[in-house]
């Protein structure tokens, strides 16, 4: 079956995308800066509040390039730090999503390590600062080393719809390793395409609405790529997706 994710700016959209259905979440401030890391309050009441979806974290110090001073990593391990030591009363499958950039558009490793290891049993996702990384292929690979769980991507295009090919052939070249995660302009009039183009089994999106002047999450907009992929990926629902 595909795991549908929804990424959401604060707890009560957080609710509604687990109430309309949604395997899992990814908890981000600042959406309009493609998501920074949330407050540890946020976190918390979050973990206390769902009951079902599966939870993923954004840490990310700022909005802007990604990347990352020596300070911001100590804010980035820090904020990993308090994650993990908040109660999570239901259990919930629980996941930080992180990513970083050497000044030469390489995949900081060396951060990346840093983040994996400060998560430990927790799985890391590498968002898409991996989209801005000219040899895609091999960067897997060393994501793969860095015992990463997923990877959050449009195939380097600006759309899953335009980087189909290379999400597809990520997919191939992961083999099973880690998870690839489809992401970019999904909505529920173009999911079955994607998924029938990229192979995806993992889908990420926004479903927004503006709801008393600022964005929040449409559950029905949830409910309808739920069933579109209900139709062409048929199965028991996710439940408890891994993070």
């Amino acid at each position: 079956m595909t795991v549908v994710e929804i990424c959401v700016g604060d707890v009560p959209s957080a609710l509604a995308a687990e109430a309309a259905g949604a395997d899992r979440l990814e908890l981000c401030a600042d959406l309009g800066q493609g998501g920074t890391t949330p407050s540890i309050g946020m976190v918390a009441v979050a973990l206390r509040t769902l009951r079902r979806a599966a939870l993923k974290v954004m840490v990310r110090p700022r909005g802007g390039d990604f990347v990352v001073s020596e300070t911001e990593q100590q804010v980035m391990l820090a904020d990993i730090a308090a994650i993990r030591a908040l109660p999570n009363p239901h259990g919930l499958a629980l996941g930080i999503v992180a990513g970083a950039l050497t000044a030469d558009g390489d995949l900081d490793r060396a951060l990346l390590r840093k983040v994996v290891d400060a998560a430990g049993p927790l799985p890391v996702t590498v968002h898409k600062a991996f989209d801005e990384v000219p040899d895609q292929l091999t960067a897997l690979d060393h994501v793969i080393e860095l015992g990463a769980g997923a990877v959050l991507t449009s195939g380097g295009a600006a759309s899953a719809r335009k980087g189909a090919a290379r999400i597809a052939a990520l997919g191939e070249r992961a083999a099973g390793r880690l998870r690839i995660i489809a992401a970019g302009g999904i909505r529920s009039h173009n999911v079955a395409e994607i998924l029938a183009a990229t192979h995806a089994t993992e889908i990420h999106l926004r479903a927004p609405i503006e709801l008393q002047g600022r964005e929040a999450t449409d559950p029905a907009e949830v409910r309808r790529v739920l069933a579109a992929v209900s139709r062409v990926s048929p199965g028991p629902e996710c439940g408890r997706s891994p993070a």
